[in-house]
């Protein structure tokens, strides 16, 4: 197949955005978060996720959970979960 002067192009502009992409730092491991009281939609139910996830986290602790919780509150017993559980590490 002959080489043409568009295909060095497009290889050549594929290497500098290749080579570009090794030089990207990686995000922090973990995210500040803001304190829960301070969330817009804290006070909305929690969502489905959550739902789940608390749930199988509750199972493994031997915790009951409410459905009733609010965002905020699904959160901060998923922290403390996580924790019990190891899960959090």
């Amino acid at each position: 197949m002959p080489v043409t002067e568009a295909r060095v192009s497009n290889t050549l502009a594929m290497g500098i955005r290749l080579g570009m992409s090794e030089d990207i730092t990686q995000a922090p491991q973990e995210n500040p978060t803001k304190d829960t009281s301070q969330w817009v939609t804290g006070d909305e139910p929690m969502t489905g996720a959550q739902r789940s996830y608390l749930h199988t986290l509750a199972q493994e602790a031997g915790a009951k959970v409410s459905d009733d919780l609010t965002k905020a509150q699904a959160f901060e017993m998923i922290d403390d979960l996580q924790q019990q559980t190891g899960r959090g590490e």
